[in-house]
């Protein structure tokens, strides 16, 4: 009876600790959110970057996902290529086969400079070798964006 009862607490952290919702073909991490109102990047990107504070909803292509956790992915946004991060490391996305995949990120995009040492981090994170990741050697400056809540097109 014991272990039935620890059973069935632990199953529903392991299907919904991550508040990924999956509907119709999409699937939902962090805030869930609709499809609705989201804005063209290309042609509002330098008021986007002016009002940083404010949060948007913009679509794109997902170029690769963090492969250890899920805690990171780059997408490109009208050939931009954003670096995408998770608010308070709240949620993950897949770790593979989101490549490809369109999805729609909602939060606050800002210009960062990326130190050598997380540079190096995710580097390491996406499999590279010793030699790719010791070659990295100056901070980079990139399109961040950090997201409250993520739809993925299946």
């Amino acid at each position: 009876m014991k272990y039935t009862s620890i059973f069935f607490l632990i199953i529903p952290l392991l299907i919904y600790g991550q508040n990924k919702f999956s509907s119709n073909n999409l699937s939902f991490y962090g805030q869930k959110m609709d499809l609705k109102k989201i804005q063209n990047f290309k042609e509002n990107k330098i008021e986007f970057l002016k009002t940083r504070n404010e949060s948007i909803k913009i679509e794109g292509e997902i170029l690769s996902t963090c492969p250890m956790k899920g805690c990171w992915m780059k997408m490109e946004v009208d050939k931009d290529t954003l670096l995408v991060r998770f608010k308070n490391y709240a949620f993950f996305v897949p770790k593979s086969g989101a490549e490809g995949k369109s999805a729609v990120i909602n939060g606050k995009v800002s210009v960062d400079t990326i130190s050598v040492a997380q540079l190096r981090h995710y580097a390491e994170d996406a499999g590279k070798s010793n030699y790719e990741i010791l070659k990295i050697k100056k901070p980079e400056l990139t399109l961040s964006f950090l997201a409250d809540g993520v739809i993925i097109k299946n």
